[in-house]
């Protein structure tokens, strides 16, 4: 009798014990698979598997490689996807944003889904998927999306479920409370579950004139909209008065394209928003601007805000929080405290005690100096967390120079750089402004540092859910940025047409539209387009560039005539034109010199671990290297990264991310690489691991096309041998 007691008692010791590791690893379903975005609605970037471990990872080697296809010949491609797998099937995307599903253990496709988008070229990026199970046996669905359309498909055909909105898909630019064929809304990152809810956030436009960011809750069975939270609110609602009046009826942006996180149990969806448009100057837009750049903690039911955190107020720095949260508990004076922690371009860190929204380390609001640009309003302070310390150095001062005395290489330099006349490092540096984070941009120049992309990007941070302990990537690149004013009674139709094209095409095309890292040029663009393609381009999009619907008819013909240097038509009134904002850009780029290397002395990307128990760094590591820099002083460099790291029970973080386009296993606790290997093409997506038939695998996908690099389209798995 005693003896069966005892081992009822060991029965149920055991049980609980295994109920508690689940638990305590944040992990239900993944334990072989990967079935959500980042691993786990937490985003932890987290996987339970440890086959692959501290040992053995030197013994990876590719076990299979799928060629996705989508690349085109005539622009830049990329695939920045973390790929959903479920069961033994890999679900993934292209670099035409096609949707795939192949055999996770071989490779094999098992089937592909080409959605026919006639009336919307401009597609993005797609950077991963949403996959549903229904508990009551209503089948399992993926969610993709492409250009503005978000697809309802079934996962065992890939064919899209017609009881889903319109025939399979919801069109994202309609409920936004705007006439839909005026808007541009597409949608680069995966939106949460919740229940029979999906929460969907969205891309739109940086410039005047952009679609609002509303975060929509849609009906997964129906693609019904269920709730809507007004990230620029409306009249009665919280926020308004930080805004001036009826702002939420012409203003755009203050959108959540960065992804979400999300509390199952407490049934709250962290949504982190990006800025107002437009990015660079907001004289029409006076005060703090709720919510944009904010964290927004919501009632995945109903939408209701719990609490929120705004990072930058006005932001006139396109400051956007780059990347989705991560939930965490956090152990202090003996006790568990649920937490958030979002990172940002800046290179900081916010930790937030995830039920109250009460930061959980010290926020000082720091006094800023005012705008120099009329009518701009800089708001009068900015936050910033005490601890931890920031990833990413934030002043550029002339100690910091890698080679003052090189030739300048900026943006706006371009048809001079490396010619007698252009000015050396030293000489470009003193003639602008570099006096930290939150100096308003002004015409001379200021030093955006961390750069536009970071300090933290896309691909967020990596959290252990056993240790508390953050892994995040950064870059360290100055930016350079400046404005021009425009003259807006100006009718002359090449004058107009060019200050139009500042407005809306500078941003991405560059100052001078000399092109960017991996997007084209516009300054011969007449050579390859003709004028009727320019207009459909404007009014479409085309690859990664979204349309402009908002541009009128006047407008789209006065920018053509710009780019194309024709004549102006005889009756073409360019008078009936008002220029939206008084100013534009006219410089914007990475400060490099004329070797194309960053200014900054290295390391030029890093790879950090943060305790955020305590807020102290437990190493800190250079991420990369380029190959051409030669410097008997710097063995590693560290170099430009885009995706995030991956990191597993078996002590091993994996990243490829970096311009020199390999994979790369680090020792999560020490820093130490481990295990490197080429690729084809640049892997600038976040990877993913999961098991089959025993077999642990790690999947990268090799899209290229950022920086400078060749496009690709090969998904690789790599396995113990």
């Amino acid at each position: 009798m005693k003896a069966s007691i005892y081992c009822i008692f060991l029965i149920g010791i055991l049980f609980l014990s295994c109920t508690k590791t689940a638990n305590n690893s944040n992990n239900k379903e993944y334990y072989a698979t990967w079935q959500h975005y980042l691993g786990d609605p937490e985003r932890s970037h987290y996987s339970t598997l440890d086959k692959i471990d501290t040992l053995n990872v030197s013994g990876l080697r590719l076990a299979w490689k799928y060629k996705s296809g989508g690349v085109q010949e005539e622009r830049t491609t990329q695939i920045q996807t973390n790929p959903l797998i479920v069961g033994n099937i890999l679900y993934g995307v292209n670099a035409a944003i096609e949707l795939f599903a192949i055999h996770a253990g071989t490779g094999k496709e098992i089937w592909k889904f080409s959605p026919s988008l006639k009336d919307n070229s401009g597609l993005g990026v797609n950077r991963g998927l949403v996959f549903w199970k229904s508990e009551k046996n209503e089948g399992s669905r993926l969610f993709f999306t492409s250009g503005s359309k978000l697809f309802a498909i079934d996962v065992e055909n890939g064919k899209p479920i017609t009881s889903f909105g319109n025939e399979g898909s919801i069109d994202l630019r309609e409920g936004l409370g705007r006439d839909p064929e005026q808007l541009s809304v597409v949608s680069n990152t995966p939106g949460a579950i919740y229940k029979n809810l999906l929460i969907q956030g969205t891309r739109v436009g940086e410039g005047p004139g952009s679609s609002p960011g509303h975060i929509r809750a849609y009906n997964i069975l129906s693609g019904e909209i269920e709730w809507t939270f007004h990230t620029i609110p409306q009249p009665d609602e919280f926020g308004y008065d930080t805004w001036p009046k009826d702002a939420y009826k012409s203003v755009g942006g203050a959108n959540s394209w960065a992804g979400m996180a999300m509390d199952t149990e407490r049934g709250i969806v962290y949504v982190p928003t990006g800025s107002a448009a437009f990015d660079w100057y907001g004289g029409d837009r006076s005060g703090a601007n709720l919510f944009a750049n904010s964290l927004l903690a919501l009632n995945a039911k109903t939408g209701e805000r719990m609490w929120h955190f705004q990072m930058v107020h006005h932001d006139m720095w396109d400051r956007d929080l780059p990347a989705p949260p991560n939930l965490l508990t956090i152990k202090r004076d003996g006790k568990d405290i649920p937490a958030v922690a979002q990172v940002t371009k800046s290179g900081h860190v916010f930790i937030f005690d995830r039920v109250t929204g009460e930061p959980l380390f010290p926020i000082e609001e720091k006094s800023y100096p005012k705008s120099k640009l009329s009518g701009e309003q800089a708001f009068e302070t900015q936050p910033l967390p005490l601890k931890p310390k920031p990833f990413a150095r934030q002043v550029l001062a002339e100690n910091d120079l890698y080679d003052p005395n090189r030739k300048a290489f900026v943006d706006d330099l371009v048809d001079k750089a490396g010619s007698d006349d252009s000015p050396t490092v030293l000489e470009k540096f003193n003639s602008i402004t570099s006096q930290g984070q939150f100096v308003p941009i002004d015409t001379t120049g200021v030093v955006l540092y961390p750069g536009a992309d970071g300090g933290a990007e896309w691909g967020g941070a990596a959290l252990d859910p056993t240790t508390s302990v953050m892994y995040v990537n950064s870059n360290e690149m100055a930016w350079i940025v400046k404005m021009k004013a425009l003259n807006s009674n100006n009718t002359d139709s090449q004058n107009l047409g060019q200050s139009l094209t500042q407005i809306h095409c500078a941003r991405c095309h560059g100052g001078d539209l000399q092109g960017l890292a991996g997007i084209p040029e516009l300054q011969n663009v007449n050579l390859r387009l003709g004028s009727d393609s320019i207009k459909t381009t404007l009014k479409k999009g085309k690859g990664a560039m979204p349309a402009m619907p908002n541009l009128t008819e006047e407008e789209i013909n006065e920018i053509t005539f710009f780019l194309t240097k024709l004549e102006k038509e005889t009756d073409h009134r360019a008078e009936k034109i008002t220029l939206d904002v008084p100013y534009a850009l006219s410089g914007f780029g990475r400060f490099k010199d004329d070797r194309g290397f960053p200014v900054v002395k290295p390391p030029w990307g890093t790879l950090n671990a943060i305790n955020l128990n305590t807020g102290e760094y437990l190493w800190k590591v250079p991420l990369g290297h380029e190959e051409k820099l030669n410097d008997p002083n710097v063995p590693v460099s560290g170099i430009e990264n885009y995706g995030g790291p991956v990191i597993t029970a078996g002590g091993v973080l994996f990243i490829a991310a970096t311009k020199d386009e390999k994979i790369r296993a680090f020792n999560m606790k020490t820093g130490k690489l481990l295990w490197q290997d080429d690729l084809p093409a640049g892997g600038y997506a976040t990877p993913a691991t999961y098991q089959v038939d025993d077999i642990q695998y790690l999947v990268i996908a090799c899209g290229g096309g950022k920086m400078g690099t060749a496009s690709g389209d090969e998904y690789r798995a790599y396995a113990l041998e």
